[in-house]
């Protein structure tokens, strides 16, 4: 991500689309995290908002293309400085492993031989859990859709809206910012009633009902309401991020969380690529209308995969029954307790206790 960084800042006026791109291709790459926890969704959020925000105002539209490149070169210098101190920080502070296994399945996976526990072979068995699967796909159909948004959000929003190129920022912050929010209410609503699957398919629903409404008012004319609908989309289709990873632990429970976590990315940024490359060409040749209208095919689609899950729920069957066994054994050595005391004296068990 740090290479990346500066070798955008390495492009000059005559050949910056290349490089650019070369920069953006490794970034892109770079940024595949391998598990995101679902009470974290929210902080790579954070900085998409601020891409959102930033770049309409640090590069202005202007006609002369030395002062762009100007501009633009100061914005990479910029996204180049801090890159290299975030590198600089994972280098010296994060560790390779916290010390304590923050899971079960990872307190198994430690205690399991490295021969026994491959990533291959834990990949292989993932891709034979048919409910995992239709997860990973109906996963990578609404986060593609929402890369595809986010990706041709502003040529959407200028050619209905001439212009307006700072407030298309500003609608692509509106919807990070709802879907922060929507992350951090969808996960704690998750944690409160564990209905994995009722949860992440109402959210899917209603996602599919945002974009929608979103394209039937995309081209009404009134820049309010694209803030109202784009947040309202925002809200669910990222409010599902944590859904999506809690339920993948769940039903692959006890392989390793990072494992289906990078699936499931894995499934978002090949069918974000696939969405964004032809949605730009439908909205070349038909319009946004149609453009959107593609997408939201997809998220229809995504909604009956989604409904076909069977909520195979692992990690809570195990939970259960680890509870059941520490209750057992609780009870046996109150027993055994109880006869002890009993041996020393003729006072109810209760008393003989307490004193």
């Amino acid at each position: 991500m740090e290479f990346s960084s500066q070798r955008k800042c390495s492009s000059r006026e005559q050949d910056i689309g290349g490089k650019l791109l070369l920069g953006c291709a490794f970034v892109r790459h770079s940024q595949r995290c391998p598990s995101l926890s679902s009470t974290d969704c929210w902080q790579p959020q954070m900085g998409i908002a601020i891409g959102f925000l930033l770049p309409p105002i640090l590069v202005p539209n202007v006609d002369d293309m030395d002062e762009l490149a100007y501009y633009i070169r100061i914005m990479f210098y910029t996204s180049a400085g801090v890159a290299t101190l975030i590198f600089i920080l994972v280098v010296i502070v994060f560790q390779e492993k916290p010390e304590l296994p923050p899971s079960q399945s990872q307190v198994q996976a430690r205690s399991t031989p490295p021969e026994e526990n491959s990533y291959m072979s834990s990949i292989l068995r993932l891709l034979r859990n048919k409910s995992f699967m239709l997860l990973m796909v109906s996963y990578g159909l609404n986060v593609g859709c929402f890369y595809s948004i986010s990706t041709l959000l502003n040529r959407m929003i200028i050619d209905q809206y001439p212009g307006e190129e700072v407030n298309a920022g500003r609608i692509g912050l509106t919807i990070v910012v709802a879907g922060m929010a929507g992350s951090l209410i969808c996960g704690i609503w998750l944690d409160k009633t564990k209905t994995y699957k009722q949860t992440a398919l109402a959210v899917y629903v209603l996602s599919l009902i945002g974009m929608v409404i979103y394209t039937f008012t995309l081209n009404l004319g009134y820049l309010w309401v694209v803030f109202v609908t784009a947040g309202t989309l925002g809200f669910f289709m990222t409010g599902y991020l944590p859904l999506g990873f809690e339920f993948a632990v769940e039903l692959t429970y006890p392989e390793s969380e990072g494992t289906s976590s990078g699936l499931l990315n894995c499934s978002a940024q090949i069918f974000g690529i696939i969405f964004t490359i032809s949605q730009g060409k439908i909205i070349d040749r038909w319009g946004t209308f149609a453009g959107n209208i593609f997408l939201c095919i997809f998220l229809l689609i995504g909604s009956i995969l989604t409904g076909l899950i069977k909520s195979d729920l692992r990690r809570q069957k195990a939970n259960l029954q680890q509870a059941e066994v520490r209750t057992v054994s609780v009870t046996y050595r109150l027993c055994d307790i109880g006869k002890g005391l009993r041996g020393h004296s003729d006072r109810p068990l209760a008393t003989a206790i307490l004193t």
